[in-house]
């Protein structure tokens, strides 16, 4: 039987065992250290969740804090999904120690969670683990845009302001967390989602640097987020790309060019087909043929000058540089092969608003107008 001291030993023994935390040096010698008791302020013991680019710009600052002489963070560890993601590239280069999600063996080794841009929910068995609890970045000026996609919910909205919150997570529901930190950020006219996501992303990093340097103070004074206000950013779907020309206007349909235009092409139906519509170029300003009929939603016009097929919608014209049928064609090509040979100006020759979730298309009835310039 082991004996009352030995017993000791061996508790101490696996406690530090437990708290123990691997570092990998320059020189690729394994390194030991441990801590027995969490922190009672920075520099931290950081684990990190993340998977995109977005999550890479936190990553990035945390990771180079460590040498910083401010002291933030003293060792950075991360969680991510399966597959090749920003993230898990990001730590491998830079020699950061990477678990596969699901991860929860972190009893004594971290002092606090940083969850940005991951999309699982962690579970109230693991944020515990945490003394000084999760802490997310989020894109938008919570409690409006909860959700996975802010940035281009902000963007389709064509919200002029925007920001960065850090929050407190809590289990069970995404973004509803107390807040501990919050930035505006003015939304720069037709800027697009990529843009947007790419200035939030480093607002939000330096957010959250700063957030850890007087953690202790911010969980002392943060306040839980108000119910009035509330929005939901649900992901973006494909559905959302058909172009709805009675409905949206000119500025509806930049907002939605800008916000899911690099990722999934505005849609709509020409002769029975599908068209994508590519490279938006604006509101345009159009010269009909015949002033007296004013056009219908969908009516098209070839601006040869500048090479722009416009499309009359609720309020006005807006132009697209490109769209593919079969193929890639430009204005000059589609009005070439297809318009000139309209045996005559039917609405079997417009731009057909599609149903939302329905294969059929709704007809509109009218006359497809002529531009001065056809």
């Amino acid at each position: 039987m082991l004996s009352n001291g030995r017993r000791a030993f061996q508790r101490i023994r696996n406690h530090f065992q437990r708290c123990c935390i691997q570092r990998t040096a320059a020189d690729g010698r394994q390194w030991r250290f441990f801590r027995l008791m969490p922190s009672s302020g920075p520099p931290w013991r950081l684990l990190f969740f993340g998977t995109d680019q977005f999550a890479v710009e936190s990553l990035k600052l945390l990771a180079s804090s460590r040498s910083s002489s401010e002291g933030v963070v003293e060792s950075i560890e991360v969680v991510t999904l399966p597959g090749d993601v920003p993230v898990k590239s990001f730590a491998q280069q830079n020699h950061l120690q990477v678990h596969s999600w699901p991860h929860d063996s972190v009893d004594g080794q971290f002092d606090v969670g940083v969850v940005v841009s991951f999309g699982c929910l962690l579970p109230e068995r693991l944020i515990s683990k945490f003394p000084y609890g999760v802490l997310n970045v989020h894109p938008s000026l919570l409690p409006r845009w909860r959700g996975p996609a802010p940035v281009f919910h902000t963007v389709l909205q064509g919200d002029t302001v925007t920001g960065v919150t850090i929050i407190q997570i809590r289990p069970y529901r995404f973004d509803v967390g107390p807040i501990l930190n919050q930035e505006l950020h003015q939304v720069p006219d037709n800027c697009t989602a990529d843009e947007l996501g790419a200035a939030l992303a480093t607002k939000g990093a330096h957010l959250l640097l700063g957030t850890l340097k007087s953690l202790p103070e911010r969980l002392a004074h943060k306040r839980e987020q108000e119910q009035a206000g509330a929005t939901s950013a649900p992901k973006i779907k494909t559905s959302m790309s058909w172009v709805q020309w009675e409905e949206q206007t000119c500025d509806q349909i930049g907002h939605l060019y800008r916000a899911i235009g690099s990722r999934i092409p505005l849609r709509t139906t020409w002769m029975g087909r599908s068209i994508k519509l590519l490279d938006f170029a604006g509101r345009c300003h159009i010269s009909l043929s015949d002033p007296r009929r004013k056009p219908v939603p969908g009516s098209l016009a070839y601006q040869k000058e500048s090479n722009t097929l416009a499309v009359c919608c609720k309020d006005g014209w807006v132009g697209f540089k490109s769209l593919i049928l079969k193929n890639r064609l430009t204005p000059a090509d589609f009005y070439n092969g297809y318009l000139h040979k309209r045996p005559c100006q039917t609405a079997e020759w417009l731009f057909v608003s599609r149903t939302r979730g329905s294969s059929n298309a709704t007809r509109v009835s009218g006359v497809v107008q002529q531009s001065s310039l056809m």
